[in-house]
């Protein structure tokens, strides 16, 4: 890495990621939820035309359909929040952080010295 605390002028530079892992944790629980809810209605429907099948199937059917979606959606939520919290880091918050006296600022890509 070739960026230079503005402060010390040190080059042990760490990240802090703050945003990235916010929005992963938010993404992934509202993905979770949604998806729990998609597959719950889907479930319902499920059950109701499924009783045909039988209670148990239509049961069981159910809570499979619901445990997958919440699974599935949380991962999608997940993924877009640190693609959206990835942006976050390099744009509006100090994501780096000098290691030597505890510095936070951000880098410019497109100032000639790379501090913003």
């Amino acid at each position: 890495m070739s960026e230079k605390c503005p402060n010390c002028l040190s080059v042990r530079i760490g990240k802090n990621n703050y945003g990235k892992k916010t929005a992963g944790v938010v993404g992934a629980s509202a993905g979770a939820y949604g998806g729990f809810a998609a597959a719950t209605a889907g479930a319902r429907a499920g059950a109701t035309l499924g009783i045909v099948a039988g209670p148990v199937g239509a049961t069981v059917g159910g809570i499979g359909g619901a445990v997958i979606g919440a699974l599935l959606g949380g991962a999608t939520g997940a993924s877009a929040g640190v693609i959206l919290g990835d942006v976050l880091d390099d744009r509006v918050l100090d994501n780096y952080r000098c290691l030597d006296c505890g510095y936070s600022f951000s880098v410019d890509p497109g100032c000639p010295d790379n501090i913003r």
